[in-house]
């Protein structure tokens, strides 16, 4: 019997047994549950607010920059004052204070946070970020409930708001409906609850990669007339923002090559501004104190806008304009390098509108170093050396100056050169005082003959047609509104001009053509950029070469094809030309049907969506402020309608047309670009077809997201590196 009970005792317990021998079929075994959640801490990112239209936006740090701000938080820089380069190095950020500030120009202070936990906002759908105190509390719950399976937790917010945690995947957020009085009312969990998330990967929020660190050019854009720079009525700043992430996606789409190599880094673009330094002179209480109190709004926006051309074209607030363009790219190219100390790259120009004309003034008034000069002409210069010789020896005979026939010969002066001197140059000559008073007065009486109606400060430019004749490489003035141009603390690589009237502008100054010999003294590139139904634009060849009728170059697309023109024929606006082919008809491009489809499609869209918003949007813009710009991290529908980048249809790999392209005669238009063609006209969306005039405002403002524009700017400035696109594009030259 004893060995049988010891047998018995030896066997094992069931497992889960946790009841006495006796009563061991008293219950059944419980199922198996399933494992407890294990606990992880949260990821977090940092935002910026933007703040706008009396609500908040939040918007994400790219993953490189919240990256950085996330180390140099894990490092306890917190407590010291650290600043990280945020967005390309255009923002820092001041760990401490939690503040984003704008490096290059005025902005308001954004308010930076490093979130965790997230509830949908109230007006647009946004997820909102908690205060980081909240967050840390928001954790520490969510922590307790997952580690002792213990759920229902309730919270209260600073505000009096109950966030209630009831399992993992639902948690919600209560705005309290009793609020809080001398009564002592409680928050309570009535009124409509929101979605509360934990991780920015639980808001499907688009966080860009980031930019690349290595910078291989430098631009600075110029605005035109206003403060608002497109048809949504916003900044500069804004809309040089779009310019910048198409040329990014257009990099990635069209130079993935040298991407891939690491021979090619990125290319930025910086707002230069001169309408508020206008507007600051005091101009706007002067003239309200003449403007008409009827229609108010519409006289208001004319003062604002339209009124800035009238300024350029007076002498006193002409020289405020151009100081502060020149002056404000000298201290962004300044800074800019104290910035980048590594920056080895080339600087080029844009101006859009009348910007485009402050800035080819601005040129055309550049003084070229004199080693260029002497190279600038060669030819011309060696075939009438001679002859400039001899007219200095006689003038310096009629001021019986002779002995200084030598040293004028030494530095290859003829007349042209002599009548530029200036006191500074002939005292570096050593021309002694009474001499040079005699030489000054001579060029004095013999500039004020030969340009009287035109100003002294305006040199050098093009030819008047009444001249060319007797003195073709003579350099004369060109503009009749008086200012002493600034000089620039660089050389530009290429001008880009969109939308421009700088043709216009030139005829209505009285200069009928412009000298072929003649180029910028500082910059060898320039292009003249315009939509076919932009109002403003104008062209410059013609006014080279007047005598040959020829159509501008066609800008290809940027996915290689050739959009459908409607109403081919007489009333194409953008006709075949040099190097470029006829445009397909409909049917031999399948896409330009999806194309012309989608744009109907999204016409619709806007009309019953924004018309009435737009119009909204424009008549309370002319008594406030632009509006503030939107992320480009939203993901909802309003931010969708707002973006007006084209979307083109998904699509086959780029074929070429298949129209069959036709040789042209190539057509000399000049030194102003280095020989190559100047004026490019884009190509308008079928859309845009049906209507020249209903599209001819927006025909003017495109510019900023203009997937061709952009794609020509980059292929012209990695094309002086020796870089090109990965497939050459068809019909580009």
């Amino acid at each position: 019997p004893f060995e049988a009970e010891s047998a018995f005792l030896s066997l094992p317990e069931p497992p889960h047994a946790c009841f006495s021998r006796g009563s061991s079929m008293a219950a059944p075994e419980p199922p198996p549950t399933e494992p407890t959640p294990r606990y992880e801490p949260v990821g977090p990112h940092w935002f910026f607010c933007r703040a706008g239209d009396s609500r908040e936006r939040w918007v994400p740090f790219s993953a490189q920059d919240s990256e950085r701000l996330e180390a140099a938080h894990g490092a306890g820089k917190d407590k010291e004052d650290v600043v990280v380069p945020t967005s390309g190095g255009r923002y820092d950020v001041y760990l401490k204070k939690r503040q984003r500030v704008a490096v290059y120009w005025e902005e308001e202070v954004s308010e930076v946070r490093r979130c965790t936990w997230f509830y949908k906002g109230d007006k647009d759908n946004k997820y909102i970020p908690y205060s980081e105190s909240f967050s840390e509390e928001l954790e520490e719950a969510y922590m307790v409930a997952v580690t002792l399976d213990e759920w229902k937790k309730k919270l209260e917010s600073p505000s009096r708001e109950i966030i209630i945690l009831h399992n993992p995947k639902l948690m919600v957020h209560y705005h309290p409906v009793a609020i809080s009085d001398d009564w002592g009312s409680t928050p309570t969990e009535q009124g409509r609850p929101r979605t509360v998330k934990r991780g920015v990967e639980n808001i499907a929020a688009e966080i860009p990669n980031g930019e690349p660190l290595q910078i291989d050019h430098l631009v600075f854009v110029v605005h035109g007339i206003g403060p608002a720079c497109d048809i949504r009525f916003r900044s500069i700043v804004q809309c040089v923002n779009d310019f910048r992430n198409v040329s990014l996606s257009m990099l990635q789409a069209h130079f993935k090559k040298a991407q891939e190599q690491q021979q090619i880094g990125r290319v930025e673009f910086l707002p230069v501004n001169w309408h508020s330094s206008l507007h600051s002179t005091g101009v706007d209480v002067d003239l309200e104190r003449i403007t008409l109190p009827s229609i108010n709004r519409l006289r208001h926006f004319i003062n604002d806008t339209i009124l800035d051309v009238f300024f350029y074209n007076s002498s006193t607030y002409c020289q405020t304009i151009v100081d502060t363009v020149a002056s404000e790219m000298n201290r962004l190219y300044q800074l800019f390098l104290q910035r980048n100390p590594l920056f080895s790259g080339g600087v080029s120009i844009a101006g859009h509108s009348l910007g485009s004309l402050i800035l080819f003034d601005l040129l055309t008034n550049q003084k070229a170093a004199p080693e260029e000069d002497e190279h600038s002409d060669e030819g011309s210069r060696t075939t009438s050396s001679n002859r400039g010789t001899e007219e200095v020896k006689e003038i310096l005979k009629k001021l019986e100056l002779s002995e200084y026939c030598d040293v004028f010969e030494k530095e290859k002066m003829d007349r042209q050169a002599l009548l530029l001197c200036t006191e500074k140059n002939l005292k570096e000559m050593g021309i002694p005082l009474g001499p040079r008073m005699k030489i000054l007065h001579y060029i004095s009486s013999e500039t004020e003959m030969q340009v009287c109606p035109l100003h002294r400060f305006n040199k050098v430019l093009v030819t008047p047609a009444w001249h060319l004749s007797h003195e073709p490489n003579l350099n004369l003035l060109l503009s009749k509104v008086s200012a002493n141009y600034p000089q620039l603390n660089y050389k530009p690589t290429i001008f880009f001009a969109f939308g421009s009237p700088i043709g216009m502008f030139l005829t209505v100054r009285g200069v009928k053509r412009i000298n072929p010999n003649y180029s910028l003294p500082t910059c060898k590139g320039f292009f003249n950029i315009f939509h076919p139904f932009d109002p403003v634009a104008y062209r410059i060849e013609p006014m080279i070469v007047p005598d040959l009728e020829f159509e501008p170059m066609l800008l290809p697309h940027h996915k290689g094809r050739k959009r459908m023109h409607l109403g081919k024929g007489t009333r194409s606006p953008s006709p075949p030309a040099q190097g470029s082919c006829c445009s397909p008809q409909p049917d031999s491009d399948p896409s330009c049907l999806s194309e012309l489809k989608e744009g109907l499609t999204r016409m619709s869209v806007d009309l019953k969506n924004n018309l009435l918003g737009s119009l909204r949007v424009a008549w309370q813009s002319f008594t406030r402020a632009p509006l503030p710009a939107v992320e480009a991290a939203s993901t909802d529908t309003e931010a969708e309608a707002e973006s007006s980048v084209e979307k083109q249809p998904d699509t086959k790999p780029d074929e070429p047309p298949a129209a069959v392209k036709e040789e042209a005669p190539l057509i000399n238009v000049g030194r102003l670009n280095g020989g190559n063609r100047i004026d490019y006209v884009l190509q308008e969306k079928p859309i845009e077809s049906f209507n020249e005039y209903l599209f001819a405002l927006q025909g003017h403002l495109c510019y900023w997201e203009s997937e061709d524009t952009v794609l020509l700017v980059l292929k012209e400035i990695y094309q002086t590196q020796g870089i090109t696109l990965d497939q050459p594009l068809p019909g580009s030259q």
